[in-house]
Order: C-alpha cells, then sequence, then structure tokens
C-alpha cells in the first residue's frame, strides 16, 4: 500500500449486504491506482455488514467507516459521505458491486488529461450462475453511451451520453459538487442527478472501458429488482419523469430525444408486462398515465426506440 496522499475518495453505501460487502472492499484494495480512500456507510444494517465495514478499517487506514442507527435510504447515506470529500475527486460505489481492477487509474487518469468536470465509464452486469456470478456483456445502450470514447464533450455534441444514469459509473471532480446532492427517501435517486451532471458540465468524457461489475442478486431485493411494487413504481416514475424534465429545461431536446428513445425500448414493455398481470389496477393505470404524458412530449415525434435492446435485457 502507498504512502501517498489520496486522490479520490469512493463513497460506498450498503445496508444488509453482508454476502456482497467482501467482494466489493476486495475490489478496491485490487485497484491499480492505490491512491483511494474510501467512505463505508452503513446505513442500519441488521446483519454482519457492520461488522464487515469495521473489519476493513482496522486493517486499511485508506476506510472510514460511518454507521446510520437506523436506515435513511441511499441518497441520505450518499450525502453523508460527499459533506467529507477532501479529495481532488469522488466516485461512488455501491456494496454490492465490484469495480474492475483499472478502474480507478483509468477513470482519474482521464479527468487528469482532459480537465473535464466528470468521466463515465462502461459497466455489466454480474449475475448470479449457482453459486457464483458470472459478467455479462455491455449491453448496447450503454455502448451507445461510452464508446467510442469521447474526451473534453458536451450534451450538444453528445446526446446519447444520458442513457448512462447510474452515479457508481463515474469519477468527478470534487468540486462539481458543490451544490449537487441526491434526492432523499426515494428509490432511482441518482437518475436526476445524472442528468443535472450532464448539463450542468462544461464538458465531460466518456470511456468504452469496463469499470464496474453491477450485482443481480439471486433473491431480487435490489431497488432495481423491485419495479412490480406500486411504491417503487412510482418513485421510479417520478425520476424517469425528474430526468425528463431537466433535459428540457437545458434546451437539450436531442438529449430528450435519445431518453425517451430508451424509455420507449427498455422500460415501457417491462413495465407494460407488469401492468398487464398486476394485482392493483392503480398499477396499469399510473403506467398508462405516464405513457400518455410521454406522446405528448414534442420530442415524441423524433423518438425511435431501437427494437433490439428489448433483445439484449435477456443478457
Amino acid at each position: 500500500m502507498t504512502a501517498s496522499a489520496p486522490i479520490v475518495t469512493m463513497i460506498v453505501p450498503g445496508r444488509d449486504i453482508a454476502a456482497f460487502a467482501p467482494a466489493a472492499l476486495a475490489s478496491l484494495r485490487a485497484q491499480t491506482e492505490t491512491r483511494w480512500r474510501a467512505i463505508l456507510i452503513d446505513d442500519g444494517s441488521a446483519d454482519e455488514t457492520g461488522a464487515i465495514f469495521a473489519e476493513a478499517a482496522g486493517t486499511d487506514p485508506r476506510f472510514t467507516v460511518l454507521r446510520h442507527e437506523a436506515s435513511r435510504g441511499l441518497g441520505a447515506a450518499r450525502n453523508v459521505g460527499l459533506a467529507l470529500v477532501d479529495t481532488p475527486y469522488l466516485g461512488f460505489l455501491d456494496g454490492d458491486d465490484e469495480l474492475a481492477p483499472e478502474a480507478l487509474s483509468r477513470l482519474t487518469g482521464t479527468l487528469a488529461e482532459t480537465g473535464s468536470d466528470f468521466v463515465a465509464g462502461a459497466y455489466v452486469r454480474l449475475r448470479p450462475h449457482g453459486d457464483s456470478y458470472n459478467a455479462g456483456r455491455v449491453q448496447p445502450w450503454i455502448s451507445a453511451a461510452t464508446d467510442p470514447e469521447r474526451l473534453g464533450a458536451s450534451l450538444a455534441q453528445h446526446p446519447r451520453a444520458v442513457s448512462n444514469i447510474v452515479a457508481w459509473s463515474k469519477i468527478s471532480r470534487t468540486g462539481f459538487w458543490h451544490d449537487l446532492r441526491f434526492p432523499e427517501g426515494v428509490a432511482y435517486e441518482d437518475q436526476i442527478v445524472a442528468q443535472l451532471m450532464y448539463t450542468r458540465a462544461r464538458s465531460f468524457d466518456v470511456i468504452p472501458d469496463v469499470v464496474v461489475r453491477w450485482r443481480v442478486r439471486p433473491d431480487g431485493t435490489s431497488i432495481t429488482q423491485g419495479k412490480s411494487q406500486l411504491p417503487v413504481l412510482r418513485d421510479y416514475l417520478v425520476a424517469l419523469r425528474g430526468g425528463i424534465r431537466v433535459l428540457q429545461d437545458a434546451g437539450e431536446r436531442a438529449a430528450v430525444t435519445a431518453r425517451l428513445d430508451l424509455i420507449l425500448a427498455m422500460d415501457m414493455p417491462s413495465l407494460l408486462d407488469i401492468a398487464a398481470t398486476h394485482d392493483d389496477p392503480a398499477y396499469a393505470a399510473e403506467v398508462a398515465v405516464f405513457i400518455d404524458e410521454l406522446r405528448a412530449l414534442p420530442e415524441f415525434a423524433d423518438a425511435s426506440p431501437d427494437e433490439a435492446i428489448a433483445a439484449a435485457l435477456s443478457w
């Protein structure tokens, strides 16, 4: 381990992720760029997550642990971490995911080269396979957002960047976050923030490198696996609406169209499938209202969803 001052802080929240946290922490220790620190936030876990985080901090001074006695949610946990960052760069890693070994080197190195406000990389799913996990391929909408490499880009030059909406695929300059915070008390807290990042950036970079392996939990307990629950659906639609509104307010019509392309190809088919058999008629009603809202948007006429995306979702 190097004694050099850290250049990047990783904010790592987690709640009841004892089965996955060791792999996430190991992926940090395995980074070829060793000048990092990590703020581990145990968000009111009832399992051994807190003990795993504490053990990591006890053996490696690059780890710092905070604990919420009661869960405050992912947005609040990230915001607490943001207030403690004192390095030039910052990023996020959910405690059940894994960084690729070259991730921090590639991401921070790109920002050092370009001077951009943030850089976004590609990611793949980790799907359960027996007692282990297999990494899938880069999905087509992520390739569209990150491949080929674009340095010093703007949203006007690269509107399809908005397909990469997750917080944990990016490293930013810390100063860029001076007035950015995550919504609290809701699911899908990163979607609106991601669109604010794209619209506010002086410039951003995208790289095709896979920087994160995103875990699909076998028990279906992650937020993104809970869209059949009506409260989760409502949070999801609020996030989709809010992201579109951010892009519209910034005058980024092409980016709105790119976002609609993806929503129509990827989100709507699965939500309509759930609505068709859902026990609560309110579910189908809320999906129908959202579809009507999309059709009323002036950018809807320009949308052309890629039918190949639906097939790619099975990977």
